[in-house]
């Protein structure tokens, strides 16, 4: 990772997303209130293993050259989407992909690609405004061990195993547990979830992966 690259992954670190939301920003809390690695929050639920890291039990691979996603699938959920590059907005916090009819996920660019040691991050929209379902609409129905690839631009398929599937209070997100560093591949899914009120969604829906294969 760049100098460029590894500044921008420590801004990312510090901001609360609110990924996927159907039209919402991302805010950036002060620094210290961001949850330290290992801690939980009050009012966030787990599904699968009780961490989120390759630890959880999964067989890890070696890990691949680095290489731009441009396809995820995950056949639990029936996704099968393009993957864009997603960078930082002027205000310092995670771009999110556009509101548009053909919703598709989204690379943050900072991030290690998909089979890379560290944690990769591809976000997506749970609605998209007036076109209705975003690309991970069903994101929080994934189970551990359900199996997710991502296509990289050299042709080769990086596939991943669900190790958990967290929802966490928006105000709780945390940032050192997605993009904290790790000794192994893996992969981060965000999108938003929980209660939907007038400005979006209240909560974040994390699932965490390793890389199998």
């Amino acid at each position: 990772m760049t100098s460029l690259s590894r500044r921008a992954f420590v801004t990312a670190a510090t901001a609360s997303l609110l990924a996927g939301c159907g039209g919402g920003h991302t805010t950036t809390p002060a620094a210290n209130s961001a949850p330290q690695q290992g801690s939980s929050s009050q009012g966030s639920s787990t599904r699968g293993s009780s961490t989120p890291s390759a630890k959880a039990g999964a067989d890890t691979a070696h890990a691949l050259a680095r290489s731009v996603p441009v396809t995820l699938r995950v056949p639990a959920i029936g996704v099968d989407t393009p993957v864009m590059q997603l960078g930082l907005a002027a205000d310092g916090t995670v771009q999110v992909p556009p509101i548009t009819a053909h919703d598709r996920a989204g690379w943050y660019r900072h991030s290690p690609t998909p089979g890379q040691t560290g944690p990769s991050v591809i976000l997506g929209h749970v609605t998209v405004g007036a076109y209705g379902d975003g690309v991970f609409r069903h994101l929080a129905h994934l189970r551990k061990g359900d199996r997710i690839e991502a296509g990289l631009e050299n042709g080769t398929t990086a596939t991943f195993t669900v190790t958990t599937v967290r929802t966490v209070a928006k105000a709780d997100f945390p940032s050192d547990e997605v993009y904290g560093n790790v000794a192994h591949p893996e992969l981060r899914l965000i999108t938003c979830g929980g209660t939907r009120t007038g400005t979006g969604y209240l909560d974040n829906v994390i699932v965490f992966a390793t890389l199998t294969g």
